[in-house]
This record gives C-alpha cells, structure tokens and sequence, in this order.
C-alpha cells in the first residue's frame, strides 16, 4: 500500500529562526486542519514551500530545518526571492488570482511572470518524483501548482494524482482571454480527479476544456488518451467541532478570564442594549468587495436614519499581499471611506464603523463571533468563504443572522442564510432592515439547519470524500468493457497473426489510422502512412480493407493508384486492387431530396457547420462549431430527422462530431461479415474509433481481434490510447 504524497505552496509548519534557534509550529490553517485525517501516522508526506527563501536559511540550518520538517511529516521544496517573486507575487496573483476572481482589468499577462511559474512548477513536480514511489497517491493543492499534475504524470503515468483549485475557475469568456490557457488545461488534466467548490466551478471548467482543446467530456468524464478524468464539486467544510467548542468555552469563562476585546464588547452591549453588531471580517482583498459594503453601509443609513446610533459595523481587514499595487490602492481607499463616513456621521456616543486592520488570534475571533448580531459577508467573488461557516458554528443558542453574498461558494449550501448580490445596493439596506428585525423564532429556524449540515459535512469528511473518490477513479477503466492493449495482449496477437494462414483486417481512417481535421477534405494521408499500408498490402495471405464512411472520389483520389482494397460510405461502395468502385448494396437516394433541407437549415443556423453529400447519404459536420452549441443542435437534429423518417428504409448514425443519414441497410458490419464469407479467414482484426465502427464489432465473430481507439464504451474487446499506438501496433504486424 503506498503512501499519501500532499501538495500545496505552503506547508502547514511554520518555520522561525531567531538567534540561530529553528522553531517548527504547526500551522491552524483550514486547509492544515482538513487534511489531519489525510495527513497522518507514517504513510504521508506533505511537500511545499516552507516560507523562507534561499537568502533567508542560514547554510548551517538546512540540515536542522530538515529534520524539523521530517518530525511533522513534511518535506520543502527550496524557493529564492527572485522565483518568489515571479511565481508567487507574480504569476499566482497578478495573473491568476484576479483572471479567476473576474478582475480582469488587474491581471497582468508578462511573460517572465509564466517563465517562473512553469519553473516552480518543475521544482514542485521534481520534489514528489523524488519522494514518491508509483504506487503513492498524490493530491496536488491550489492555483499555485496547476501544471504540476502533468508534469509528475509524464515521468509516472500510473501514479494516482487529484488536484483540488480552492479558488473559483471562471467562465470559458474570462478564461479564454489567458495566453497560456491551453498549457494550464493540459497541466490539470495529468490529474486523475479535479476538485472544485462548486458546481458552477465545475461545469466552467469542463466547458473551457471542450471548447479550447477539444477534448471527448461526458457528463463529468474526460476522456484523454488511456485514462478517464473525472470532475466534480467537493464543497469545503470547517472544523466544525473546534468552533462550536470554543465557543462553548468562551461562554463559560468568568469576568476576569474575559479577554480585553471581549470586554469592550460587553461594555458597549450594557451601554446600549438595543444597539446591534455586525461583523465583516475578510483579507483585504478586492475580490472581498469590502469597498463596496462600507458604501453600502453609509447607504443603508442614508435610507433608514432611523438605524443610526442602534447599529455598529465593525470591520476586520486581514492584511494580504501588501507589496502588490492593487492591495495598497485598496487599503487607501477602504481608509479614507471609514474616515470620511465616521467623520461624517458620528455623534458623542457613537461611531458607525470600527475598523480593525490586523490579524487577531483565535480567541479574539471568537469574541467577535459570540458577541456579533449579524455577520454580513459580500464578495464580488469567492471560492468558498469559510467565515460564513465559522460565524454560524459559534451560534450556540442557534441566534444570529447571516447576510451572505450569492457569489460566494458557500452561499449553495447555505441558502438558510439571507443571500444578496453584492452590486445592490438597494437589496443590501432592505435586507440589513430584514436582519435587524428579525424574530428569535426565524433566527433558530435557519441556523438550525445551517448547523445541522455544517456539522455533518466538516472539513474531515470533504477530504475523506476526496479521497474515497480519487481511489475509486483508479479502478473507472474496468467500468469498461474493452481491455487496455497491454504488452502481454499484443504479443498474443502477434502469435496469432504470425500462426495463421490466411489474415483478414479491416481499417477505419479518421480518428485511427490519421487524427481528425477541421476540414475533412484535408487529412490526407501522410508518406509515413502510405509506406505502412503499402507494406500490409504486399504481406502474403493478408487482406487489408481501408473501411470508412468517406466518399469513394475522395478515396479514389487518395488510394486507389495504391491499389488497396476499399470500403467506403459505410458499405456502399467497394473496390478491390486498384478497381473501379463497385456498388456493395443496393441502395435508394430518393429520400436525399426531403433531408437535405432540413440539414441546410442546421447549417445556417449552425455557424461552423457543414453539409457533405455522398452518393447514398448526407453527413453533418459540426466539428468546426462551438462544443456545447453543436452538442445542443446535434440533440435537436436527431429528434427533427427520427421524427421525419419514421419507418423508412433510413437511419441515423451519429459519429464524431458528425450525423449521417444513409440507408437502413447499409452499414460497416454488415460489409465485414459479407468480406469474410468468401474466404476461410482464420485471423480477422477490425480496429475504429467511431460509433459507426461498432457494427463492425458487433457482426464479426467472437475469435475476431476487435480494437478500439480511445477509451469508449465499446463492444471492441481492446482499446488503444490514438492514432499513435494504433500505426505501433500496424506496424508490429509489418515484421511478421
């Protein structure tokens, strides 16, 4: 059993050297506390930053910084200032970090910024080949580290590896907009298992996937070469135990253990028992939208004056990120609007906002929370927002009203909560009334479900269920009817084909012996192919049939000076060395004239899509289209046409990104079995990647060899990875 490999930026081990003494402290992050249940005994490891450069350690620690990071179960990946800098500062957070919070005006596109993040992520990924076997299980953390999945994959592609983003993943329109967005993909599909909050996140980036590097997604499922990705949404929990219990303590504490915050907040309460609080505590961040309810606060109190010295504000600003331009923009601005409002509006004995720019400890968070009324949390974007979960943890007598941004992650399990867009001003006054006034009876009501599932799905559970499914991912390929073509397969073909006297074997074009084209006019073979199949052709006791749904004029033009045997339009048309094609089946065309109208009216309304006429059937290609729009017009083809066709001699085949329209009694296998009839054949190989090609693997006799290209569901009994594996596998054949 291997062991459990984490990633992130960040250790959970905070490291301080003063005096040349080292000191280790764990840290009491959410992300440290989710993952105790993962990150336990002997058998994890947790790689990361340990938040000292190169220049910061003494040489005379790193031996000591080691061994003090081994007695927490970590390891550290050495970073200097410089690719601090690019990677983290830059990169991460002038990049990513407002691109995928929808701040796209403050993401900075600089190529030395990429440069470094791809190097850090090599660092990253050479770290956990170091200290991993290929039978540990390696969970990747955060924005930071998005192309370490494929980068550890090219050097262990068996190895189990699930990344989780913590942060949003944005529309297809934001993201598109990122130069290296296909390089970013591609870095997250080495996962085994991509995890987001959200579904919306979720649903984005499998979007974004279809549309920018075109691959197979169904439902959840991507498919790439071999493997199978799944995606899906694992909303955070918290320590729902650790607040709920300090909380509990805090009410217990008598009025000299009482911290000094504590008292303030009880002198004020006794002072004006009718006052309210409400609490705001984020980083000061621009994706908080902190601004905008200290705006929406002067609002509210410019449209109720009758709130005005019954409620207080108080504002908690963690610092982040100070060095960055837009965080120092943002403070001076957050400064000068609680200045001027309490300038403005304060009287003797009251002051609307307190305003708190510090980080506090723990205990004076949950003085915060206990002695709050309101907690009202509105980001213009947020991955999750654990504030929220934390405040109604600390409810202990189920009271308390929580306002919470609809942009937030959390707000879709939270919808017991009273849930307001961030930009309206007007909803926010109205419902900041609605809080104030609302009855002990509704406050109970809505916590006490808010409670019962914050308690139920903790954080503990979330990476539990991570991991649950990160393992049961491993064994998706046997949901599969087709065996992987492993080495020991092969070779037992190769036995057989060698044995045999006489070898049948048919050949699908686009999508296995060549890769699709946007226009199909224009995948012509290559040298590489010609010489292959010249090779095949020329094998004694060996027929090959080049079998494809294309048009016999352009497999004419392409093949027959080769004299290959040819099936084409799906049956229609056969030629054998070098012939004239030849009618295979009987077929009518009449219909053409009635479905063709219908196809043309896709077409316009269809941009990218295309019309191609054979001589017994009318295909359309949506290829060139957008993902999901095609997806969505070939779903409404399919019923206009079933509907139009009822019980005539005609059927619908949809193929890869094309639907086709031919007669009923035409079709791949049927043309196989009627090719395999006129000899004794006692080696049959059938190898396709489409739809079309499972009527090959469904006719052909059970000793027949049947290949899959790519990991589909399939009547085939193997499959192979692309066109690749498929000319490696040929070309086996070639030496016998």
């Amino acid at each position: 059993m291997g062991k459990t490999i984490i990633i992130s930026n960040r250790l959970p081990v905070q490291l301080q050297i003063s005096n040349g003494t080292l000191n280790a402290i764990p840290s009491v992050g959410g992300l440290a506390t989710g993952m105790k249940s993962v990150h336990s005994g002997g058998e994890s490891l947790w790689i990361g930053w340990s938040g000292l450069t190169d220049e910061d350690t003494p040489k005379e620690l790193e031996s000591d910084i080691d061994s003090a990071l081994k007695e927490h179960g970590c390891a550290k990946v050495k970073l200097n200032s410089d690719e601090i800098d690019g990677f983290y500062y830059g990169f991460s957070n002038r990049t990513i970090w407002p691109l995928f919070h929808y701040f796209l005006k403050y993401s900075e596109f600089e190529l030395n910024y990429w440069d470094t993040y791809k190097k850090v992520n090599q660092k990253f990924a050479d770290a956990i080949i170091k200290n991993s076997d290929e039978d540990d299980t390696i969970w990747i953390h955060d924005y930071q580290l998005m192309l370490v999945p494929q980068m550890v994959r090219e050097k262990r592609p068996d190895t189990t590896i699930g990344f989780f983003l913590h942060i949003p993943f944005p529309s297809f329109e934001i993201f598109r907009t990122l130069p290296w967005r296909d390089e970013i993909l591609e870095g997250l599909l080495g996962s085994d298992l991509i995890g987001f909050h959200t579904y919306d996140y979720e649903r984005h980036f499998l979007s974004s996937v279809r549309r920018l590097i075109g691959l197979d997604v169904s439902f959840n499922e991507i498919y790439l070469d071999n493997r199978v990705i799944k995606v899906d949404s694992f909303p955070m929990g918290i320590d729902y135990k650790k607040f709920r219990d300090a909380a509990i303590s805090h009410e217990s504490k008598s009025q000299d253990e009482r911290s000094d915050l504590q008292v303030r907040l009880d002198n004020h309460k006794a002072s004006a028992p009718d006052t309210k609080l409400i609490l705001s505590i984020d980083r000061l961040d621009y994706s908080k939208g902190i601004a905008k309810r200290i705006n929406a606060f002067e609002y509210f109190l410019q449209k109720y004056p009758e709130y005005k010295e019954k409620v207080r504000l108080i504002i908690l600003a963690v610092p982040s990120r100070s060095n960055v331009p837009q965080y120092q923009l943002l403070k001076k601005e957050v400064d000068e609007l609680v200045g001027r409002i309490n300038g403005e509006l304060s009287t003797i004995n009251w002051t609307p906002i307190w305003y708190f720019y510090r980080s506090l400890p723990f205990e004076s968070l949950i003085d915060l929370y206990t002695s709050s009324d309101i907690a009202w949390l509105t980001p213009l974007r947020d991955g999750m927002n654990l504030v929220a979960k934390e405040y109604i943890a600390t409810r202990t007598d189920k009271s308390g009203v929580l306002i919470l941004s609809e942009m937030a992650g959390s707000a879709y399990e939270m919808n017991e909560a009273l849930l307001i867009n961030p930009n309206n001003f007007e909803q926010q006054a109205d419902t900041l009334k609605r809080a104030f006034n609302m009855p002990m009876e509704e406050q109970v009501s809505r916590n006490t479900f808010l409670q019962k599932r914050l308690e139920r799905y903790n954080v503990e559970v979330w990476a539990n269920e991570f991991m649950n499914a990160l393992k049961e991912n491993r064994d998706l390929g046997q949901a599969f009817i087709s065996e992987k073509m492993s080495p020991q397969i092969l070779m037992s073909i190769e036995e057989a084909y060698t044995a045999s006297k006489k070898r049948l074997l048919f050949l699908d074009y686009d999508g296995t012996l060549a890769g699709f084209h946007k226009d199909p006019q224009q995948a012509s073979p290559d040298e590489e192919l010609y010489e292959l199949l010249d090779e095949l052709h020329q094998q004694k006791n060996t027929t090959v049939f080049l079998i494809s749904g294309r048009d016999k004029e352009t497999f004419g033009r392409w093949f027959l000076p080769k004299k290959y045997n040819m099936i084409v339009e799906h049956g229609v048309w056969i030629s054998r060395n070098g012939d004239d094609f030849k009618l295979l089946e009987q077929v009518k065309s009449g219909w053409m004239s009635k479905i063709r109208p219908v196809l043309e009216s896709f077409v316009d309304r269809t941009p990218g899509s295309f019309i191609e006429e054979k001589n017994y059937s009318l295909a359309w290609h949506y290829r060139n289209t957008d993902p999901d729009f095609g997806t969505k017009r070939a779903t409404e083809l399919n019923t206009v046409l079933r509907s139009l066709i009822g019980n005539d001699d005609i059927s619908v085949l949809n193929g890869n990104k094309v639907m086709e329209v031919k007669s009923s009694n035409v079709n791949k296998g049927r043309a196989a079995t009627r090719m395999l009839s006129e000899d004794d054949y006692d080696f049959v190989f059938a190898i396709g990647d489409d739809w079309t090609d499972e009527f090959m693997f469904q006719e052909l006799p059970d000793s027949a060899v049947t290949v899959k290209v790519g990991l589909k569901k399939t009547q085939a009994k193997y499959h192979v990875e692309n066109t690749k594996r498929v000319r490696q596998l040929l070309k086996r054949f070639t030496k016998q």
